[in-house]
Formats: structure tokens, C-alpha cells, sequence
């Protein structure tokens, strides 16, 4: 299962970032290779301008001369010899045309030993620049690309400067490069580095986001292994948070999720320990009560118990069924405040009465135990309203836990008593207390004090949480105060109104 969460949850992780990193290169790439062609582009459209302005300057200083020489056969050389060392520095074709757009100068009528063609130049006698290039090639220098018109066979850079004799454009001149054949070697071997260099550098991030993408997502795989195994009522496993030797940040959104699951996982271990409690305690506080009365009954029915003891052996049968009634009223209660369906039905009533009340049901308990009662001759009416049924059973089990665990010859301490806001009840008894480490776990269900520090270990543990919530219910406050071997105190407090 752990194999198939990794190659789903790392494989989906694992390939989105990959993408993003590859289109990441893709798009740093291509801007790249743009950025790269149109600076290319620039410089070479600068270049072909520079020289194609001192062509036409050389050749209207030449032409306004009187180095023509005899036909003119001077200022052909210098000017062919000109266009042939420009060409062959820029690489680029440079020519002079009329203004009717023949080609006039070019360096193909110039041979290697300065000896100037017979005729026409094969190569330009086919050129005839359209008139409306020409137009604007008359009046100022021109740059840009194109195919002359038609005149080239594929897209040129052009650019273009008229020549200017006594103040008279006479002639132009021309400058044209191919764009792919001059542009392709030059980008090519830019994108061969950045070839290698991306493929260096995705290499490297390729293992890096391999190892971040399985770390990242390990305490996820981790978690659902354990989420598996909870679902079987195994809750000992433990996600672990391995940090860096250095740590730049703090704590992580993972970090504190790991933490939240171990706190969760380490609840429902208690939830589960305080079930499996509950299932036992219940489980003897009903087997244990039902025994005797079964037992009793059965002995009025034959004839084992004698007459005269029938009332006294009933009396036990009564108890027990008011023991069972208690605990299943508890467990009843204690699902509806749960599932919030227990409706609090206020009135007022005074709480001295009811702890006066709830005294007497305790009697013989009491004075079989000969322990001391307190409080109880100061004590003043002090009403209140609330759930007057709902407040008889947190006394009822406050009472109740102060009788059970108060040892012989030992006391009891009542008291109750009002301010302008509230009512504060306190009920303290002399014993052996509640160590400080389970103080605060006294009010979670199903909860029970070590046994070993117990006199009676009889109860389901839900007395104080019921206690707890349906006093929070009213809007008030409980708490437990304890000195181990001297007392133990419960105080609530319960708003007048």
C-alpha cells in the first residue's frame, strides 16, 4: 500500500514539478534565443548601415573628382575596388545602382588584378530595383527586410543610402545580406551552449526535486500506513519529524501536521484505553448487581432464604436495581449532552436544601463510617436557578465520590455561599487525595484513578465528566483541588441567573 501511495501521491508531485521546471527552461530558452537573434539583428542591420553610408560618401567624393580618367575607367576601379573590400568585411553584397535601378558598380566587374570586366556583371545584370523602392531610397537611408521587390530569392537584410554628387542624388547604394544563412550559424551555436548547459543544470535539479519531492511527501505516506493501521485499533504507531542539522526556517505547515496527527493518534490511544475501560467497568457494574439480584430472588423463589429475612434480602434487590438504574441514567445522559439533546429545563431552587437532602440518603453510610459532616450548621438558603434534576446529580455524584473514598473516622466539609453573581458549592473530604499528575484528568470520561490509590474501585468514570459538562452547560465552572494524604476538594460555581 506504501508502494502504491508513493508511485500516486510522489509520482503526481514529482512530475508537476518536473513540468514546471522543464517549461520553466523551455520558455527561458526560447526568450533566450529571441532576445538573442534580435540583438543579432540589430547589430548587423547597424553594421551594413555604417558602411553603407561611407560606400555612398566614397563614391560621391570619387564622382565629384577629377579622378575619372580617361572614359572613366578610374573611378570604376576605385569604387569596384571599394564595394569588394566592404562585401568582403561585412559579408554582405554591396552594389550601386542608377536611378532607374540598374546595377552600375558592383565588385564582380573587378577582376584580381584590378582589371575591370568586359561587359555587364553576370551576377547583377538580372537585378532591376522596382521604382517604388527606389523613390525611397532616394531620400534618405533605408533599413530593413525584404526581397527588393522580388528581386531576391529569400527574405534579405536591406539597407540602403543615396549617393549624392553636387547636391543632386545621382545613384544608390545597396546593401543586402541573407537573414537564415547569416542568422542560423550564430543562433545555432548559442542554442547548442544553452543545449548543454539546461541539460547540465536539469540533471541536477532532475535528482534534487527526486529527493525534496520523496521528503516532502513522506510523512504523508507515513501517515496514511498509520491511518491503515489505527483502522485496525492499533494506535502505537508515530510519524516521525526529521529536521536538518540546519535549519534556515522554522517549523512548516508539514511539521505542525505531523504534530496534530501524533496528538490525534495519541487521543485516540487514551479514547480507545478509556473504551476498553468503560466496556469493563460496565461490564462488572452490571454483571455484579444483576448476580446478586438474580441470586436473591432466585432464593426467595425456592425457599433457601428464610421467611423473615426476605424484606432484609429484598432491601439489597432494591438497592441494586436503583445502582443499575443510576448507571444506565448516566450513560443515557451522558450520549444526549454528546449528541446535544438535553434541554435544560431552569427553575429556581434553593442548592443548601439539596445538599442538605442528598446528605440524608448517605446516612448509614455515614455513621457506619462514623465520619464527621461539616459545614452544615453555617450553612445558609442560597437559591438558584437552573436544571433543578440535572444539578441533583452533579451533587448527587459529588457526594457520592466524598463518601466512597473518605476513610473511617475521617470527614466531610459542605459549603455554599453567593456573591452579587454567582453560586459557589464546595465539597471537601479528608483521604489519601488525587496525585497532582492526574488532577487534571479527573474530569475526562472514563477516567479512573489508579485503583491502587482507591478504596472502592467500583464506576464507569463518567460521575465527574458529566459533572463537568453539564455544570459548563449552566455557563459555570468546575475545578478539583487536592493534597495527597490530606483532602480532596470539588468547587463549583453556578451563575445566579
Amino acid at each position: 500500500m506504501a508502494r502504491r501511495v508513493r508511485s500516486g501521491l510522489f509520482r503526481k508531485y514529482f512530475i508537476v514539478t518536473i513540468s514546471i521546471i522543464l517549461a520553466s527552461f523551455v520558455f527561458i530558452g526560447g526568450a533566450l534565443l529571441f532576445l538573442v537573434s534580435q540583438l543579432w539583428m540589430n547589430e548587423k542591420t547597424a553594421l551594413l548601415n555604417e558602411n553603407v553610408r561611407s560606400v555612398a560618401q566614397n563614391t560621391s567624393d570619387v564622382l565629384e573628382s577629377d579622378y575619372l580618367g580617361e572614359s572613366g575607367r578610374g573611378s570604376v576601379i576605385v569604387i569596384c575596388n571599394s564595394l569588394m573590400q566592404i562585401s568582403a568585411a561585412v559579408d554582405a553584397d554591396v552594389f550601386i545602382t542608377n536611378l532607374s535601378g540598374d546595377v552600375v558598380y558592383c565588385k564582380e566587374l573587378l577582376q584580381s588584378n584590378m582589371a575591370i570586366y568586359t561587359g555587364n556583371c553576370m551576377v547583377h545584370n538580372q537585378y532591376k530595383i522596382p521604382q517604388e523602392i527606389m523613390k525611397n531610397s532616394r531620400k534618405t537611408v533605408f533599413s530593413g527586410t525584404g526581397d527588393l521587390g522580388g528581386v531576391l530569392h529569400n527574405i534579405h537584410f536591406i539597407v540602403s543610402a543615396p549617393v549624392v554628387v553636387d547636391g543632386e542624388v545621382v545613384a544608390v547604394v545597396f546593401a543586402t545580406q541573407p537573414v537564415v544563412e547569416g542568422l542560423a550559424p550564430y543562433v545555432g551555436a548559442i542554442f547548442r551552449m544553452f543545449f548543454f548547459a539546461t541539460l547540465f543544470a536539469f540533471a541536477i535539479t532532475f535528482i534534487i526535486v527526486y529527493m525534496v519531492s520523496s521528503r516532502l511527501t513522506r510523512p504523508l505516506r507515513e501517515m496514511s500506513a498509520a491511518a491503515k493501521q489505527y483502522a485496525t485499533g492499533d494506535f502505537s504507531k508515530r510519524i516521525s519529524i526529521r529536521r536538518p542539522r540546519i535549519r534556515v526556517f522554522g517549523q512548516d505547515e508539514t511539521d505542525e501536521l505531523v504534530q496534530a496527527f501524533n496528538s490525534m493518534a495519541q487521543a485516540l490511544a487514551s479514547l480507545e484505553m478509556s473504551r476498553r475501560s468503560f466496556v469493563a467497568n460496565v461490564s462488572h457494574e452490571l454483571k455484579t448487581p444483576m448476580t446478586t439480584i438474580g441470586g436473591f430472588i432466585d432464593g426467595i423463589l425456592d425457599g433457601t432464604i428464610e421467611q423473615e429475612k426476605e424484606q432484609q434480602y429484598l432491601k439489597v434487590v432494591s438497592d441494586e436495581v436503583k445502582r443499575l438504574s443510576r448507571l444506565v441514567t448516566g450513560m443515557l445522559n451522558m450520549s444526549k449532552l454528546e449528541a446535544g439533546e438535553l434541554d435544560i429545563k431552569p427553575q429556581k431552587f434553593d442548592i443548601s436544601e439539596m445538599l442538605f437532602r442528598t446528605l440524608l440518603g448517605f446516612e448509614q453510610v455515614i455513621e457506619k463510617k462514623h465520619m464527621e459532616i461539616r459545614g452544615l450548621d453555617s450553612m445558609k438558603a442560597n437559591f438558584v436557578t437552573a436544571d433543578k434534576d440535572m444539578i441533583n446529580q452533579v451533587v448527587y455524584n459529588l457526594i457520592d465520590n466524598a463518601v466512597k473514598f473518605t476513610p473511617e473516622g475521617g470527614y466531610i466539609d459542605i459549603s455554599s455561599k453567593a456573591d452579587a453573581e454567582k453560586i459557589i458549592v464546595k465539597i471537601r473530604n479528608s483521604g489519601k487525595g488525587i496525585p497532582s499528575e492526574e488532577l487534571d484528568k479527573v474530569f475526562e470520561r472514563f477516567y479512573k484513578i489508579d485503583k491502587s490509590r482507591s478504596f472502592d474501585v467500583k464506576g464507569a468514570g463518567m460521575g465527574l465528566y458529566l459533572c463537568k459538562t453539564i455544570i459548563e452547560l449552566h455557563g459555570g465552572q468546575i475545578i478539583a483541588r487536592s493534597e495527597v494524604e490530606e483532602y480532596t476538594e470539588f468547587i463549583f460555581q453556578l451563575p445566579l441567573v
